[in-house]
């Protein structure tokens, strides 16, 4: 797993806790940090969290909203 503090995965298990799903694994954080990492860079920071959302609210795993994102990485 990335370098996250215990403190990110402290407060991510107690909001999974709140909101009745599992907290995230190690691969799973690492994943949609860089998809926020890929939004942030391809648009503005305030990307990253949303395009979170519209992933898990799409549906998608974490490797389809990777791909997702890289395919449309670049602005045209």
């Amino acid at each position: 797993m990335s370098d996250v503090p215990d403190e990110v995965t402290q407060w991510c298990g107690r909001f999974a806790a709140a909101a009745g799903v599992d907290p995230p694994t190690g691969d799973e954080i690492d994943g949609l940090l860089a998809l926020a990492a890929i939004a942030a860079r391809a648009s503005a920071r305030q990307a990253a969290p949303i395009t979170c959302w519209l992933a898990a609210r799409g549906g998608m795993t974490i490797d389809a909203a990777l791909a997702a994102a890289q395919s449309i990485e670049a602005p045209s």
